[in-house]
């Protein structure tokens, strides 16, 4: 039998990360790299990749163990090309992608942050593009890859929210420029649809499963985060490193034995 060890070791993989210079994918990445693989991020933001590689990813950028793309995930054309490339930086193969680039309740997009019949429906089929639509696609090359790789280890996981699962308190907001926007909540829905979907069609070679998120502590306003906070059974947000041993299971062999499920991250939010 294999120690904890060996099931957790993530050596001679590569995991794809969407999202990956913001916080939650910054924390994906650091997490695979402490247990010995290696990450592509992929992102829309290239200042911040940069920075990433500069600064926190410094040492294991010039290990070569982290390479980055530039990708807008609402261009299919793009989301090809970013393919192409983490072909070729990996060889041909690939072992792990987190699928968590999304538009979240604090993006600046016109018709998002509004009253409902104010939401635009632009907007909208926008947020389904990113937050659904590119997941679908990337899904779709990644396994691919997966398939040509002799490593144990496959795995996809999809990123959602508690607001894939339950319906938005929209006095949390008040007083504050964040929202919940209908599209953000229609969109992870669907994203755990798509794993209960994809679990046994990509079966068994790969495993999909979702991490479903409850808020994360990022100084909001102290007005959001007490009433917040006061409806969460453990009486906090999430923080960066509560996010850790979620992705370490689920990219893992820790989880072999699982596939099209929903692991909830939000501590105890949808329990109540």
């Amino acid at each position: 039998m294999r120690t904890i060890a060996q099931l957790q070791d993530m050596q001679h993989t590569w995991t794809l990360i969407t999202g990956g210079a913001g916080h939650v994918g910054r924390t994906a990445a650091e997490t695979i790299l402490e247990l010995g693989g290696k990450v592509i991020l992929a992102d829309r933001h290239s200042e911040a990749l940069n920075a990433a590689i500069e600064g926190q990813f410094k040492d294991a950028y010039a290990q070569k163990r982290i390479a980055i793309v530039s990708v807008d995930l609402a261009q299919s054309s793009d989301i090809s090309e970013m393919m192409r490339e983490v072909e070729t930086i990996t060889g041909g193969t690939l072992n792990c992608l987190i699928n968590n680039a999304a538009f979240v309740g604090t993006d600046n997009l016109t018709g998002w942050c509004v009253p409902f019949a104010q939401q635009s429906l632009e907007t909208f089929k926008a947020c389904i593009d990113v937050n659904l639509t590119a997941p679908f696609q990337i899904s779709q090359q990644a396994c691919q890859l997966m398939a040509r790789s002799e490593h144990k280890v496959k795995s996809i996981i999809n990123i959602s929210s508690i607001y894939g699962v339950v319906g938005p308190q929209m006095d949390l907001y008040a007083g504050t420029d964040m929202g919940n926007p209908a599209a953000y909540a229609a969109s992870k829905a669907g994203l755990m649809q798509l794993t209960r979907w994809m679990a046994p069609v990509v079966a068994p070679q790969i495993r999909v499963n979702t991490l479903l998120l409850g808020g994360i502590e990022r100084g909001q306003p102290e007005s959001f985060s007490k009433k917040y906070n006061s409806k969460v059974p453990l009486d906090r947000m999430a923080t960066e490193e509560d996010v850790k041993g979620a992705i370490a299971y689920l990219a893992s062999q820790l989880s072999n034995y699982m596939t099209g499920q929903t692991l909830s991250l939000d501590g105890g939010w949808t329990a109540v």
